[in-house]
């Protein structure tokens, strides 16, 4: 469960929320100080905590305006006059921290899909293979092709079919993001694009019956995207074994067995001839 407040705390929810993390101010403590990860985790932490100053900003003028409006919507109107006067001042001045918090939250969402970027692929030995599958299968032309190249594609059915993948809309921002609800503090190696493009696509189905902010809306394989997910189970031990024939080099063991075979057999057969 998240547990921090949206309302209260909207920058390190945002991160838990999309990183599927406990506690926001740890997530780069497992990187050295030299790793692009670890600089890539500060900035995310740093944004978080902005996005948070800005929100705090914008609720105090809030209150600070709903308080001069208040003696006016009670029917008191002798002060009126100074509320308004003050009022021309506050209102331009609670824009422009909506301004600023709407920037600070578009630089957290650039963080978080920068460190995204960074993190390492599940299924390192067979990353390779996907990604040649999946450039096989791509189309051209599309400008989200990248929401599906490498083995996004391939990572995204799978985890379809093991149950439990749902797409939300976050309903402070509206941003969106997928979630594992058999594993809740664990964030699914999905990117939301990538689901949106499966259901364009016709390899998804999503249960729009199901609010999407809580629970959110169930992701499931249709049809074609079992035929599809077979497909590309299939494809990858033939791709593999080409990877590895193409690579193997020929030794010289290779070369004396192979030119030790023709003796052997003029051997045998002279034997039986005799």
């Amino acid at each position: 469960m998240n547990p921090y407040d949206p309302n209260e705390q909207p920058g390190p929810h945002l991160v838990a929320e999309t990183l599927g993390v406990s506690e926001v101010t740890t997530l780069n403590t497992t990187y050295r100080p030299s790793s692009p990860l670890y600089r890539a985790a500060t900035r995310v932490i740093g944004a978080a905590y902005e996005l948070d100053a800005r929100h705090d900003q914008v609720t105090r003028a809030a209150k600070d305006a709903l308080r001069l409006l208040e003696p006016v919507g009670n029917g008191k109107l002798g002060g009126a006059r100074v509320s308004y006067a003050i009022l021309r001042s506050s209102i331009p001045k609670l824009g422009d921290l909506l301004t600023q918090q709407d920037r600070a939250y578009d630089h957290l969402v650039e963080a978080i899909s920068a460190y995204r970027r960074l993190l390492p692929e599940s299924g390192t030995e067979h990353s390779t293979v996907k990604a040649l599958e999946a450039d096989q299968e791509l189309g051209a032309g599309r400008d989200d092709d990248w929401a599906i190249a490498g083995d996004r594609r391939l990572r995204a059915l799978e985890a379809a079919e093991a149950g439990g993948l749902r797409f939300h809309q976050s309903a402070l921002y509206g941003h969106a993001y997928v979630s594992d609800s058999r594993r809740p503090h664990t964030a699914p190696q999905v990117w939301p694009q990538t689901a949106q493009r499966l259901v364009a696509d016709g390899l998804l189905h999503q249960d729009t019956s199901e609010s999407l902010y809580r629970p959110g809306q169930l992701l499931s394989l249709t049809p074609q995207g079992e035929v599809a997910l077979r497909e590309a189970r299939t494809a990858t031990p033939r791709v593999n074994a080409a990877l590895i024939r193409s690579n193997a080099p020929a030794g010289p063991g290779l070369v004396a067995d192979s030119a030790a075979v023709p003796v052997a057999w003029t051997a045998n057969t002279a034997s039986r001839s005799r």
